[in-house]
C-alpha cells in the first residue's frame, strides 16, 4: 500500500467512494458496523481539496483504497455546519489543559476506506501518514465524529487514541471533537 498525497487525477475515484460510503446510500446496519460518511463532496470539491494539498490516499497499485482530508479549517471557503460549530467551541474544547484556540491545528477527515480493503490497516495507515503530515504544520489534527457514529469513534478513539476534547452541536446533531498530536508533538516512548 503506498500512502500520498491526492492529485485533481483522483477526483473521480475518491467520489465514487465517499459517495458509496454516505450516510444517505447506507442501511442502519452498514452505517452501525462501518460508520459512514456525511457532506457534499463532490468530484469538483474533492479535486479543488487535492489541488490545495488537502487531501491524503491509500494507493494499492492504482486502485484507490482509502482517502483523508487534513486541511487548516480556515482554508474552507463555507464551512459545514459541524465545523462552523467546532470552529465556535475552540474556547470550551481542550488540547491538553489549554484551549483549542492557542493550539495549531490541522481538521483531520473525512476518512473512507473502500470495502474490499477494511480490516487490513488501511485506515491505520492514512492516520499514521496524517499525522507525519502534520508535523510542523500543527501541533493537533482534530476531527468531529457524529455520536452516532460509534464505528468512527471505536477506530479513532479506542484503536488509534485519539484524546476526546469535548462535543458540539449543530442542527440536533451531537458530535464528539478528538484530537492526536502532530508527529513532532508526539512523546518519544521509552526503547524506541
Amino acid at each position: 500500500m503506498h500512502y500520498r498525497s491526492a492529485t485533481a487525477a483522483d477526483a473521480p475515484a475518491m467520489a465514487a467512494l465517499f459517495a458509496a460510503n454516505h450516510h444517505d446510500v447506507l442501511t442502519e446496519r452498514e452505517r452501525s458496523e462501518q460508520g459512514f460518511v456525511q457532506g457534499a463532496l463532490d468530484e469538483a470539491a474533492l479535486r479543488s481539496m487535492a489541488d490545495a494539498g488537502g487531501l491524503l490516499v491509500a494507493d494499492d497499485g492504482g486502485d484507490l483504497a482509502g482517502l483523508l482530508g487534513l486541511i487548516p479549517p480556515e482554508s474552507m471557503p463555507e464551512p459545514p455546519p459541524p465545523v462552523l460549530a467546532l470552529l465556535g467551541a475552540q474556547d470550551s474544547l481542550r488540547w491538553r489543559g489549554r484551549p483549542l484556540r492557542s493550539a495549531r491545528w490541522l481538521l483531520y477527515g473525512p476518512v473512507v476506506v473502500a470495502a474490499a480493503h477494511r480490516g487490513k490497516g488501511v485506515a491505520r495507515g492514512l492516520f499514521a501518514t496524517a499525522i507525519e503530515a502534520a508535523s510542523g504544520r500543527a501541533d493537533v489534527v482534530v476531527a468531529f465524529i457524529e455520536m452516532t457514529n460509534r464505528a468512527s469513534w471505536r477506530v479513532h478513539v479506542d484503536g488509534f487514541g485519539m484524546t476526546p476534547l469535548g462535543e458540539v452541536v449543530t442542527e440536533g446533531r451531537s458530535y464528539g471533537v478528538v484530537g492526536a498530536a502532530a508527529a513532532a508533538e508526539r512523546p518519544v516512548r521509552p526503547g524506541s
